[in-house]
């Protein structure tokens, strides 16, 4: 029986009796044909918008997310509510992503998850061709944004790539969009269309303090969270706390686990399904927990150590009480914390040096690039986030444009004899797969070839190579790997200039490291703020509570005086390496911040890396480059 609504199939497939606020303006306008934008804060239903016109829109809906876990979840969800779901991420086996796509291929999903990243696959950009892209959701849509608070280059290529795939319509998603981000995020897709629905959240009590010990920020945390009872989750910034952390509140007798990348994959496993049916317990973790998990009775969200920006401390607390009921968002400020936070920001600003040697290599006369990313950061000493965001600010300002990505080789294992393979294929395909196939090189198992080169000698273009063989392997013929990741660029234009772009492209570098710097001070001063904490967060994404929300930290208790900044103390500069010339590479050096260039010469092993790591970078680099000349 064909269902005739939205509402037919909220009720019937998914178990609810009617719409979130914005869900069912949202699915009207996909329907209707239209893309949208879509600010949703955390737990609120953005899933939902993309998930419900897929099950009734002809094709296959497309959603890009770049949270794996939050992939897994959800693919496990809609097939228990009987949804052709599946997933596309490196935990896959060749095997398992070959029938994924064979399932695609034959129009038996109605949703595929995958990675931004996926779309660097040419074997992914040649299968996503032949399928019927009816929508396109792009989760965490605010990495499309410069002024976002996670800026991520390969967002900016997503709308090209749906044009390539011909998607229908887009819907782009987020929880963290301030006005500025959300225009931004509908200039990039051309979206006319956006829907916003009300951020403050009443039942969240929001309290920021400050703390003159570590001492004092556990015994205050351990306090809070027998007090409270119920389930929490304690946010801390490094690794090695969140199991200090839960060892200390253990041992006050709360059921407390740390939770970080680190840990085994099992173990992360496990304390994440401990934590969903808890009734009281504690995880202590880094940002890697908490996206995806759907607790609605979480009583607390605890920052022990600061949250980078107000975007994550929205996302972080708003996995709090989504049951509606009373829970508690509070956040610990210890002033020196602010140091190591803000040199992690310091440190991924290139030098001019870096960049300037950069441009040589991008203009040196060639009509195209192709690039391996890993060994340009190592020749550069840049690394490849910033490496791939200066790239993208040249594709912007028009003087590169991306061509596909490709890899420099391709290994199989066929399942049957050359002779068996080729029975199986007719005319001008079995003429090129049997080219193919006497160019490949034998290993012990693997055969191995070299696609470029192999194009060039049997006269055919490589996009026809790749295909025959993702042809091969989707048949079940070929189980395939790729290696050797080359991005591709054509030059546009050649800068008049080369010094003054590096300038230009520099400046840009420092700025985005002030907004960062910004943002994070912003976080920071929660713990001291003289007006309602709710309010204030509230503005920040556009939205206004009139009058106070009545229960924060301040509207309870008023202005607060307590915030002190500890004086940094005098310090000298130890011995410099003959190696380091930038003044920033120097100030890495002694501030304990890696680059390519400090771990390819060995430098992070020595005893003066790291020796100032309690001074702000700021500091360290006045002193390294000496007093201003009059």
């Amino acid at each position: 029986m064909k269902l005739k609504s939205p509402l037919e199939v909220l009720q019937t497939r998914f178990g609810f009796d009617a719409f979130r606020p914005g869900q069912k303006e949202v699915i009207s306008k996909l329907l209707d044909g239209e893309s949208a934008a879509a600010v949703f804060p955390t737990g609120a239903g953005k899933s939902l918008c993309f998930q419900l016109p897929a099950i009734m829109l002809e094709g296959m809906t497309l959603v890009v997310s770049p949270l794996l876990a939050l992939m897994k979840d959800q693919v496990d969800a809609l097939e228990g509510f009987g949804v052709r779901a599946a997933r596309l991420d490196s935990s896959l086996n060749s095997e398992e992503y070959a029938e994924v796509l064979k399932q695609a291929r034959e129009g038996d999903l109605k949703i595929l998850y995958v990675a931004p990243e996926r779309f660097n696959n040419e074997r992914f950009r040649q299968s996503l061709s032949r399928f019927r892209v009816s929508l396109m959701a792009v989760d965490e849509a605010h990495c499309v944004s410069e002024w976002g608070h996670n800026f991520r280059p390969d967002y900016l290529k997503l709308s090209q790539y749906a044009l390539a795939c011909g998607a229908e319509r887009v819907l782009a998603l987020t929880a963290t969009a301030t006005p500025k981000v959300l225009d931004d995020i509908c200039q990039v897709f051309g979206i006319e269309h956006r829907v916003r629905t009300p951020f403050h959240r009443p039942n969240l009590h929001l309290a920021a303090q400050v703390v003159k010990t570590e001492e004092e920020k556990l015994e205050f945390l351990s306090e809070r969270l027998q007090e409270r009872g119920g389930p929490a989750i304690v946010y801390v910034t490094f690794q090695r706390t969140a199991v200090e952390v839960a060892d200390a509140l253990a041992r006050v007798g709360l059921d407390a686990r740390p939770y970080h990348a680190g840990l085994d994959a099992q173990f992360r496993e496990e304390t994440q399904e401990w934590f969903v049916g808890s009734e009281d317990g504690v995880v202590v973790a880094t940002i890697a927990f908490g996206m995806g998990i759907d607790k609605p009775n979480i009583r607390g969200v605890y920052h022990y150590d600061p949250p980078k920006s107000l975007e994550n401390y929205s996302q972080e607390i708003g996995r709090a009480g989504r049951d509606g009921k009373v829970s508690e968002c509070r956040l610990f400020y210890y002033p020196p914390d602010r140091i190591p936070l803000e040199n992690f920001v310091y440190g991924d600003t290139p030098t001019l040096a870096s960049i300037r040697s950069l441009l040589r290599e991008a203009f040196d006369g060639s009509d195209q690039l192709v690039l391996n990313l890993y060994q340009m950061s190592r020749t550069h000493d840049l690394r490849q986030l910033v490496l791939r965001t200066l790239l993208t600010y040249l594709e912007l300002d028009g003087y590169l444009r991306a061509l596909t990505p490709v890899y420099s080789s391709y290994r199989f294992k066929p399942s049957a004899s050359s002779t068996e393979i080729l029975s199986h294929y007719q005319g001008e395909d079995k003429k090129l797969l049997a080219s193919v196939l006497q160019h490949s090189v034998k290993k012990k198992i693997w055969f191995v070839i070299d696609i470029d080169e192999t194009a060039k000698k049997i006269k055919r273009e490589r996009q026809e190579v790749v295909r025959i063989l993702d042809r091969c392997g989707l048949d079940g013929w070929l189980e395939i790997t790729a290696s050797g990741l080359r991005f591709r660029y054509e030059v546009l234009k050649k800068p008049d200039d080369v010094l003054a772009l590096a300038d230009e492209l520099f400046e840009k570098a420092v700025d985005r490291e002030k907004a960062e710097i910004d943002r994070l001070r912003q976080a920071l001063g929660l713990a001291t703020l003289k007006e309602c904490l709710a309010g204030y967060l509230a503005k920040h994404f556009g939205e206004e509570v009139e009058g106070g929300c009545g229960h924060c930290s301040f509207c309870l208790h008023g202005p607060r005086d307590d915030g002190w900044e500890p004086d940094e103390p005098p310090f000298k500069l130890g011995e410099i390496p003959m190696m380091l010339t930038q003044p920033r590479d120097i100030a890495r050096y002694f501030c304990g911040l890696t680059s390519p260039k400090l771990t390819g010469l060995k430098l992070t092993r020595d005893r003066e890396f790291g020796s100032l790591g309690h001074i702000s970078f700021g500091r360290v680099l006045e002193k390294v480059k000496g007093p201003k000349k009059p």
